[in-house]
């Protein structure tokens, strides 16, 4: 059955936070990561060793990480090795101006790409949503509406997959619904958005994010235990992404 949640931003950033110590990577540019971490007073560790950083994370010395400015192209392929994961699987956290906060998936132009994929990010998100206090709706994303179909090879396959992952997702219990491409709908109705490919979710949160002014609070990794929020380099400042981390590590928000 179909639930709400009345999560927002503030919930995250205005709640009491755990005391826990986050490490956060940055790179040569720290005056984000800086201020960031000067929000948050002897919580905040700053790296500018990825491999620190990671170790820090796995060994327990720190409660969570927050990647910061640091190169995702360093710091996720150490992720990677050092928890001994085949991939790093990600969920953007969203909340348009005036409107609700949703998850997104996958983010990372090489994820997404199999319907196989596409229902395990689907698997995986839900504990993350239930954390957030997100209801449990899930859009399957295409690359065009129904009666496109025979337009373009690549967007029929976009909407095949859809007719096959809803109601394979629907016969597991999952509450989901093809949305098509219908994303002015979608961020109105949905808490999971799992987007047609990689490539497209990450135009989709850069298009929110950066153009469309739509609050970004990082993207968990969530094929691990361990509490790592990957960001963008091109924010401004992390101060959110921190309280997130935090959050995180008591399992609800």
């Amino acid at each position: 059955m179909y639930r709400r949640g009345m999560a927002s931003s503030e919930d995250i950033l205005c709640s009491e936070l755990p005391d826990v110590v986050v490490g956060i990577g940055t790179n040569k540019n720290r005056a984000s990561v800086e201020y960031s971490a000067s929000c948050y007073p002897g919580k905040v560790v700053i790296y500018d060793d990825p491999e620190a950083l990671v170790d820090d994370l796995v060994s327990g010395r720190i409660d969570a990480a927050v990647r910061g400015n640091m190169s995702s192209s360093v710091v996720l392929p150490i992720l990677k090795e050092k928890l001994g994961l085949e991939e790093v699987e990600r969920v953007v956290i969203l909340e348009p101006d005036g409107g609700r906060m949703f998850c997104m998936a996958p983010v990372g132009i090489d994820e997404g790409w199999t319907k196989e994929q596409k229902m395990d990010l689907v698997r995986k998100s839900m504990p993350l949503l239930k954390a957030l206090g997100l209801g449990n709706r899930v859009a399957i994303m295409s690359g065009g509406r129904e009666d496109d179909l025979g337009r373009n090879d690549r967007v029929d396959r976009t909407i095949l997959d859809a007719r096959e992952i809803v109601p394979a997702l629907m016969d597991e219990g999952y509450d989901a619904y093809d949305a098509e491409i219908l994303l002015e709908d979608i961020v109105r109705e949905a808490d999971l958005v799992i987007a047609p490919d990689g490539i497209s979710g990450n135009i989709i949160f850069r298009a929110l994010h950066f153009i469309g002014g739509a609050k970004a609070l990082g993207a968990p990794v969530i094929n691990t235990d361990k509490i790592f929020v990957d960001t963008s380099r091109a924010k401004t400042d992390y101060v959110d992404c921190i309280a997130l981390a935090m959050k995180l590590t008591e399992k609800i928000i």
